[in-house]
Parts: C-alpha cells; sequence; structure tokens
C-alpha cells in the first residue's frame, strides 16, 4: 500500500461556496500563525508552521520538531526561541513554551462540533514562502479517534505547512494541519483541537531530542481504517475496500464512514440491492453526507426511479453544488 505524504521538515452547502474571509480576519490570523525553525543534531534545519493558542504557547505537528536540538518561531522577522516542549506523540500535537512571545493567542472551538460540508479554509507556511499561504474548502470527514476526531477538508496544503492552522468562518482554529495521502486527488487530514487544548495545562519538558511514531507513520497494518480505505478507494480496487470495510463495519458498527465505504464497493461490484440499504443508513446517521446521496442518485435512476433520483439531486444541491452537478451528468448517462 502507497505511503502517505505529508508536510514534513523540509518543509458544499451549495456550496455555499464560502465568502472569502475578510481582510481583517485574514490579517489577524497571519499574525498569529507563524513559522517554525527547527535545529537538527545533524547540523541541518527543518520549517513547519505553528499557531499561537494560549499567552506564550504555540502549537505545531510533534514530526515537526522530532529530533531537534533547537526550536524557534518566526513573526514579523523577529525569532523567538521556544524553552520546552509538551508533545503528545500519538496524535502528532506538540507545544511549544515561549517566554517572550509578544502574540496573543487565537480562538479555538471543539473538532467535535464541526460538520459535514461546513466551510473552512487552513493557514499555513508551504516551505521557503515569504507568507503565509492559505485555502479555502469544506469538511468531508470527521472520524472518531480516541475522544475526539481527525477531521478531512478539501482544503489543501504543501508540505512545510505542517503545524498550521485550519479555521471555520469565524476564525476559530478547529484543527492542526497534519498529512495528506498522496497523488493528485489526496486526501488532506487536520488532528483535532480537542488535542490540543489537553496540552495547554501540562508542564513543558526540555526541547526534544527523539522522536516516537504517531499513529499514522507506524506499518499500515496498524493504520486506522480511514487510512486503509483510501487507497483502494481511490484506486478503484472495490474488492479490496470491501474486504477492508466489512472488517469496519464490524470493528465500529456505529461509524457513518465504515457502511459508506462499504456501500461504495458494493455499488462498483453491481450489489444494488446491499449498497442501497447501507447507504440509506449512512444517510440515517449523517444526513450531510453527500457522498452517500451521490449514489443514492445512480442507484435510483438505474433501477428506472427518475423522480426519486431527481430528489437526490436537489438534496445535494443544498449540500454540494458540484456533486450535483456530476450526478445530473451521471444520470443522463445511464440507460
Amino acid at each position: 500500500m502507497a505511503k502517505w505524504l505529508i508536510g514534513c521538515l523540509l518543509g458544499c452547502l451549495a456550496i455555499p461556496l464560502m465568502a472569502e474571509p475578510s481582510a481583517e480576519l485574514m490579517q489577524a490570523l497571519n499574525s498569529r500563525v507563524l513559522r517554525v525553525q527547527v535545529g537538527l543534531k545533524n547540523g541541518q534545519y527543518g520549517l513547519g508552521s505553528g499557531v499561537v493558542v494560549a499567552e506564550n504557547q504555540v502549537v505545531t505537528n510533534c514530526h515537526v520538531v522530532a529530533n531537534a536540538t533547537s526550536i524557534s518561531v518566526v513573526s514579523g522577522g523577529a525569532a523567538y526561541h521556544a524553552v520546552g516542549v509538551k508533545p503528545d506523540w500519538k496524535h502528532d500535537v506538540c507545544m511549544l513554551q515561549m517566554d517572550d512571545l509578544p502574540i496573543s493567542p487565537v480562538t479555538m472551538k471543539s473538532s467535535r462540533d464541526l460538520k459535514y460540508e461546513q466551510a473552512v479554509f487552513n493557514i499555513g507556511y508551504p516551505s521557503f514562502v515569504a507568507a503565509p499561504v492559505s485555502s479555502q474548502g469544506v469538511v468531508k470527514g470527521l472520524f472518531a479517534m480516541d475522544d475526539s476526531v481527525i477531521v478531512r477538508a478539501t482544503s489543501s496544503f504543501r508540505q512545510g505547512a505542517s503545524g498550521g492552522g485550519l479555521f471555520d468562518e469565524t476564525g476559530a482554529l478547529v484543527g492542526l494541519i497534519t498529512l495528506k495521502s498522496p497523488g493528485k486527488d489526496a486526501y488532506y487530514y487536520y488532528m483535532s483541537i480537542d488535542w490540543v487544548q489537553a496540552l495547554i495545562a501540562q508542564p513543558a519538558g526540555p526541547i526534544v531530542v527523539k522522536s516516537e511514531l504517531p499513529f499514522w507513520g507506524k506499518p499500515a497494518a496498524e493504520w486506522p481504517y480511514f487510512m486503509k480505505v483510501v487507497f483502494p478507494y481511490l484506486h478503484k480496487d472495490w474488492d479490496g475496500l470491501k474486504a477492508i470495510a466489512q472488517q469496519w463495519t464490524t470493528q465500529e458498527p456505529h461509524n457513518t464512514e465504515a457502511w459508506f465505504y462499504l456501500a461504495a464497493a458494493e455499488y462498483e461490484t453491481k450489489d444494488l440491492t446491499m449498497a442501497e440499504q447501507h447507504l440509506h443508513r449512512v444517510v440515517s446517521m449523517n444526513d450531510q453526507h453527500s457522498q452517500a446521496f451521490y449514489y443514492l442518485g445512480l442507484i435510483a435512476e438505474s433501477n428506472g426511479k427518475h423522480i426519486e433520483a431527481l430528489a437526490n439531486v436537489d438534496t445535494l444541491t443544498q449540500l454540494d453544488a458540484e456533486k450535483a452537478e456530476e450526478l445530473k451528468v451521471a444520470m443522463k448517462t445511464l440507460p
């Protein structure tokens, strides 16, 4: 199975296409998203991003600061040195303790409160750019892990942006830029703000000189199911996807995404009866799941239920206008 890519040390309600964040909001957030510079034991250095989340505290990814001998953040051309680190290695969330950082923190909201198709945007520093870069998108997946969720959103990012922020329309921090899948149709993932908040009150240790693997850095057999399904889904390995999704539904019968990926595999392997049954289960659990409505529209049209198919188009128009157009095009090509 292909390795996953990360922004590493070298570094749609119809849609309401999200309104561009105001210049004032972007200016305020850009001053709170910082470049992170890391000195390494071999004399080289690495780059990443970070967000000011409390007085003298900057959150970033642990993979950004792994094996560091020194860590600093840059604001307005000035460098400020971290005096300690609070690591959550499993979730790839590390808090940098500063002494004299003259920057006020962002506001934060729990990642658990996000909804599918909710408009979001990110801010980070891809490697060697002079100014922060932003990308807009919507939430496409919320995957339960431990006491919170991993967020998948369509807002893209590039190498070096790891540790930057995902924000909602109000400018509240709702996720931490962390990893993406390979290829041009990449999936983009963000760590939970709940894990960020849990670190704020913890005592800081010394600058890290070692590293531990996060959940996504372990062997593929140990990946969470939401990672295991991506490669077969994007590469149209429907039998492989079905096998993984069946395991997922057995292990996590209340997981919406487990049933969706099983239904997608069933649809593509022509088991339309079971696919329809499982897709209805998905939308009963999550009525914002645009991909499920897309497949339901295809199945209805293929069964000669044109009115029902059109109803799914209408539903999609309110959720994801681009997907609604895809369904209309697909319906015209079906017998």
